[in-house]
């Protein structure tokens, strides 16, 4: 009776599964799934108790067993619809899958076992063995299918508190499953595998007790320290180390020939001495170690927390505390510390102290671009214990410390800050107040958020840089402009002693050499003023011009250079605009004076005057030497950008774009190189409303040849009849 497996297997099936209702029924029947579980055990302990009476007394007889493994399977399939309900709840879904497996599972159960007992009662042979077998087959598809629909149905949350009872009913199915299907293709039940079959459901009892246990809030859990990991992980290395070696030194023997005794061991001699090597070495166990903790262990952050916890101290865009301090805290609070001192790279490569926290610091702070420190960091993003240095810098080829680091009191970790591969500062932190353990997880995270510092750091010192430049950019601008106006008094007043000593005789000439030296002094007065406050506001308020008059003057000033400007059919009417008259006409005026700088003397220069409802339009035509398109749009109206050498400062056309914008108009040109150019200045009307109507006629009037510029320079014209379009 002893020797017989299948006695043995399902006994201690029953006797196990007996402890287990027994264990549900006393403590935990307070959820479906607990009942179902208790009931689905307790089927379980007398389908099992069945089949060993009938091994040793041959009763009860085939169709009671088999009706009874019908009620077997039943109840764990009922457990399964009773984790199913649980998993829709948590999920949110609807039953109606629920609702048509467990009719297709009613449907099946029932039609077997009415079968069975029709069989049992009345002698009647309804069925043969094979449909038996495919019921079960469909049987153990049923418990299958539903443990793949739980499995799919719950949320990632509730499947820690299924996996258990998921798994230990899909094994009772798939060996049922498999056992069936060999029956069926070979006509009968293997003996092996019906007799390993009570050991297979007793060895799946501890998945359910373990899930019933954790369900109440026991939680059992199994830890197993990194050391018992380690050593079980050398074993099993060791192990197939050895098995190798067999099978290496089996093949050596065989193939050697007369050597082949010799070489076996010599190989194995060898490879023996290999792995003593292996086991023996720190550096290869410490690895081992860290292998095993970075994936068997939990780690011992919380790296959300940390991440959120460092986002919020950089984030803060004050400067209380300031950044670098920040940053020192971040990194010195990872290893339990207070204390910490940053240095960063500086223009010349060297590395200059920033901030220091809670920490003396030497007189002298710079660490030399040259130090063998530095060129070490540079090559190898390591973060130094200083703890004990002389003794560990001897054993890992350490460089020596600068001057600097090693008058530091309490310096503990030098932490190096890498932009891209980099070497861009370093932070040396106090030690703890705490004894700290550094493993590879502390250093893994101290990089990672060095590296985010490092980020940063540099940002706000290129935001520094750019601001500086800005500040210079805006002091160089000023000057520029000043430099600009402060030329044109020089021009002025060279001409005017360049012509005294032809004119001095003339009294009309001593008066405007008087109104010109006063025009200087006002406006260098200007100029001083401004430079005193730059802040103040200097410009003048707006008046009502009559642009006529203004282009008229402009034109008789500039008269004595050739070419002469000319103002084509002039209104008769007055056209007014809001705008500072003398500011207005020192832009009109470099204009005209641009336009005669870029013709030759016998060209021409012409201005011409059209109006709209609400607006004025000026052309000022030139058939001079032209510009192409890429300068118009990259460098005319730039600032700086000039095409007269060194006695250009490139900021009158930027000047005058500018003011005439300030005034609610615009300027615009089209030019053509070898042909011309032209400038129009649309300049809204003081008076919009009582503008003369006859002035209000399109502009397509201007491309009528009425002049001779506009006869030679059709294609150019064409041009600009676009631009008043516009």
């Amino acid at each position: 009776m002893l020797r017989d497996p299948g006695i043995i297997s399902y006994g201690t099936a029953a006797a196990l599964y007996g402890v287990l209702a027994v264990l549900v029924a006393t403590r935990y029947l307070r959820r479906d799934i607990d009942r179902a579980l208790f009931l689905a055990a307790i089927i379980s302990t007398l389908w099992a108790a069945i089949l060993v009476a009938q091994a040793l007394l041959g009763q009860p007889g085939f169709l009671a067993r088999y009706l009874l493994e019908l009620f077997r399977d039943s109840a764990w399939i009922l457990l399964l619809f009773a984790i199913l309900q649980t998993a829709l709840r948590q999920g949110g879904r609807t039953d109606s899958l629920k609702k048509g497996l467990g009719i297709a599972a009613a449907v099946l159960v029932t039609s077997l076992a009415v079968l069975g007992i029709v069989e049992a009662l009345f002698s009647v042979n309804l069925i043969t063995g094979k449909p038996r077998i495919i019921g079960q087959l469909a049987l153990s598809l049923l418990g299958l299918s539903l443990v793949e629909q739980i499995w799919r149905n719950s949320p990632a949350f509730g499947r820690s508190s299924l996996k258990y009872l998921c798994v230990g009913t899909a094994t009772l199915f798939a060996y049922d499953f498999l056992m069936y299907s060999d029956a069926l293709l070979f006509g009968q039940i293997t003996e092996p595998l019906w007799d390993a079959r009570g050991f297979v459901n007793a060895a799946l009892i501890p998945l359910f007790a373990v899930n019933v246990l954790n369900t109440r809030r026991q939680p059992v859990d199994f830890h197993l320290s990194r050391t018992a990991v380690f050593h079980v992980g050398t074993l099993i290395f060791a192990g197939g180390y050895l098995l190798f070696l067999a099978a290496g030194g089996y093949y050596v023997r065989a193939m050697g020939g007369d050597w082949g005794e010799a070489l076996e061991v010599v190989f194995i001699t060898i490879a023996l001495a290999f792995l003593a090597t292996l086991i023996l070495s720190r550096r290869i166990r410490a690895r081992l170690m860290v292998f095993i903790s970075r994936n068997f262990f939990d780690y011992k952050y919380d790296y959300r927390e940390e991440w959120l916890k460092m986002t919020r101290e950089l984030a803060n865009l004050g400067d209380d505390p300031p950044l670098p301090e920040r940053v020192i805290g971040i990194l010195a609070g990872l290893v339990e510390s207070n204390a910490g001192a940053l240095w960063l790279q500086d223009d010349q490569q060297n590395y200059i102290l920033q901030a220091s926290l809670n920490m003396n610091v030497p007189r002298y702070t710079i660490i030399d671009r040259d130090a063998e420190l530095v060129m070490y960091l540079q090559e190898r993003e390591w973060i130094i214990d200083l703890t004990d240095y002389e003794a560990t810098a001897l054993a890992h080829k350490l460089p020596p410390l600068p001057d600097t680091l090693t008058k530091l009191p309490n310096a503990w970790l030098i932490i190096p800050l890498y932009l891209g591969k980099d070497l861009y500062g370093m932070v040396v932190v106090g030690k703890s107040w705490a004894n700290v353990e550094l493993n590879w997880e502390n250093f893994d995270l101290i990089k990672v958020v060095a590296r985010q510092s490092c980020n940063l750091l540099a940002q706000a010192d290129a935001q520094n840089r750019l601001s500086r430049a800005m500040q210079f950019e805006a002091v160089n601008k000023a000057t520029a402009f000043m430099v600009h106006d402060l030329k044109t008094l020089i021009a002025q007043l060279s001409l005017m002693v360049s012509n005294a000593p032809r004119h001095r005789n003339n009294p009309a000439f001593f008066d405007d050499m008087i109104a010109t030296t006063d025009h200087a002094v006002q406006k260098m007065s200007n100029l001083v003023e401004q430079i005193r406050n730059p802040m103040e506001n200097n410009t003048e308020p707006l008046t009502t011009t009559d642009l006529c008059s203004l282009l008229l003057e402009v034109t008789e000033d500039l008269s004595r250079r050739l070419p002469a400007p000319v103002l084509q059919q002039p209104p008769a009417d007055v056209i007014e605009v809001r705008a500072d008259r003398k500011q207005l006409r020192n832009v009109l005026a470099h204009l005209v004076r641009n336009a005669q700088d870029a013709t030759p003397p016998d060209g021409e220069v012409t201005l011409n005057l059209k109006t709209t409802k609400s607006s004025v339009v000026l052309f000022i035509q030139d058939n001079g030497s032209g510009m192409t398109e890429e300068f118009i749009h990259t460098r005319l109206f730039k600032p700086f950008e000039s095409t007269k050498g060194l006695t250009g400062m490139g900021i009158g056309a930027y000047q005058a774009k500018e003011y005439i914008r300030e005034l609610g108009g615009d300027m615009d040109v089209t030019s053509e190189p070898g042909v011309g150019s032209c400038f129009s200045i649309k300049l809204p009307l003081a008076h919009p409303d009582n503008s003369p109507s006859k002035h209000a006629e399109p502009f397509s009037d201007i491309d009528e040849p009425d002049s001779a510029p506009i006869n030679r320079h059709k294609k150019l014209f064409s041009a600009i009849s676009v631009a008043k379009r516009q």
